[in-house]
């Protein structure tokens, strides 16, 4: 089937990629995507035609990845590079060398009409069920809470920092937000952009990734985020002087995620700017990221856990409490006056 004039425009047009990391994920993948002028990794699937698994997702995160491809609008397609899962008609890619080609050449085809865009894994329902649920069949418990026609809903509780009664929403983020370190599931209560509690559902994988890029990027410096991922370098210490230059390291707060062995956000990013091979011997067996999130806002608690190496945010997320059971729950709402329901769950990216 032949492309029209406008598909021969798209087709001619970076390709967009949501990237969905899983576990053993080619080395160096970050910095050879980067250099491909072709491909433009977007941060949410709803702009995405392409969606790129890296590595192997656990069974226990399947079904995020599954919702994850159902939001990519159509046409979409798969490729699965150096991965050990199996979703129906995604394409297969293990040489490094190829990817570029592989991702520019099923776009076209999508584009083209000679490959079928990729159904939904998931069932057409909603999340939850609600339909009849309640007394009025709305799927809330009275008045308030529950989940009124299949969305949580916030809750009031007093916030920590005034004490004023404000809305909580309770949700699973992760474990392929681009702002995430790959394979983390926090549990969050948010009021408003604020933390008021965290639990830990999975651990970020195993990575020798540098988060340092991250941290810039979140600083908004998106130019020099893309020179540390690509690894470019015009001179000896050169990124070192324009990070300086840019004085990032100012916006930072200071004492921002400090741990118990004294070091802080700033101290972290002074060593990941430096491009040193040596990890920070940081002593965190006392340290949790309930210890280190609750309190702080969104961006803030973003530079808090992309400050850190993969091997010591797992050690901080072993000491950080798991998510209550259903079991613990409805003890809990028992105890809650006229037994409302004060957290709602919702999906994951």
């Amino acid at each position: 089937m032949g492309m029209n004039w406008l598909a021969h425009l798209a087709a001619r047009a970076e390709v967009p990629v949501f990237l969905a990391e899983g576990e053993a994920a080619p080395a160096e993948y970050a910095h050879l995507l980067a250099r491909m002028p072709a491909l433009r990794m977007v941060d949410t699937p709803r702009a995405a035609a392409i969606l790129l698994v890296v590595g192997t997702v656990p069974k226990a995160l399947l079904p995020q990845l599954h919702r994850l491809h159902d939001q990519l609008p159509h046409p979409r397609a798969t490729i699965l590079w150096q991965s050990r899962n199996d979703l129906s008609g995604a394409k297969r890619i293990d040489s490094a060398e190829d990817i570029g080609t592989a991702i520019k050449t099923l776009h076209s085809d999508l584009l083209a009409g000679n490959v079928e865009s990729e159904p939904d894994i998931l069932p057409d329902a909603p999340p939850n069920e609600w339909r009849g649920v309640g007394p009025h069949g709305q799927g809330g418990k009275g008045m308030m809470g529950g989940t009124p026609y299949g969305r949580p809903m916030a809750m009031t509780a007093a916030d920590l920092r005034d004490g004023l009664e404000l809305d909580t929403y309770t949700a699973d983020f992760g474990p392929f937000l681009p702002m995430f370190p790959p394979g983390l599931v926090l549990k969050l209560t948010l009021q408003g952009d604020v933390i008021q509690t965290v639990a830990v559902t999975h651990p970020p994988f195993e990575t020798t990734e540098d988060r340092g890029w991250v941290l810039l990027d979140l600083l908004g410096l998106p130019a020099l985020a893309q020179r540390k991922l690509r690894g470019d370098a015009t001179g000896k210490g050169s990124f070192d002087r324009l990070a300086r230059l840019t004085a990032a390291r100012a916006a930072i707060p200071d004492g921002l995620g400090r741990t118990h062995d004294g070091s802080d956000v700033r101290a972290r990013f002074d060593h990941l700017m430096s491009r040193r091979d040596s990890a920070l011997n940081l002593h965190l067996h006392h340290t949790g990221l309930d210890d280190l999130l609750v309190g702080l806002e969104w961006h803030e608690a973003m530079l808090v856990l992309n400050s850190f190496d993969t091997a010591s945010l797992r050690t901080i997320c072993g000491n950080t409490p798991e998510p209550e059971t259903d079991d613990d729950a409805d003890g809990e709402d028992d105890k809650k006056e006229g037994g409302m329901d004060h957290g709602a769950h919702a999906g994951h990216m």
